[in-house]
């Protein structure tokens, strides 16, 4: 029971809740920075957020270069594929400002 208490902690706050959000919605790696610059906070509360969802095994990272890149965990826990379809139903308006700001970053870092 304790992965699924922590996976429940870890998505109850709604900075950690947009962020899978939008790890779910993009399908893309994002950076610390750009994250920081979607959500409008600080680097060091976005690090600690992204620490905890680390923890619960919701997300992973990588480094490319310079750069440490997030993405969610692949998984075929049922738990897990259930909540990130939960996740995924958030309506997409209620996150349109920070997808509109992850797509105009995600589409500078290609060019």
């Amino acid at each position: 029971m304790d992965k699924y208490t922590k996976i429940l902690k870890a998505l109850s706050d709604e900075t950690r809740l947009k962020i899978v959000w939008l790890l779910t919605n993009i399908d893309e790696k994002i950076c610390v920075s750009e994250i920081v610059e979607v959500l409008e906070e600080r680097q060091y509360n976005i690090s600690r957020h992204l620490r905890i969802l680390k923890d619960a095994q919701l997300i992973e990272e990588v480094k490319e270069g310079k750069w440490v890149f997030y993405y969610l965990t692949s998984t075929k826990n049922e738990f897990r594929l259930l909540m990130q379809k939960t996740i995924s139903a958030i309506p997409e308006k209620d996150m349109k400002k920070e997808l509109t700001k992850c797509k105009t970053l995600l589409d500078r870092r290609e060019k």
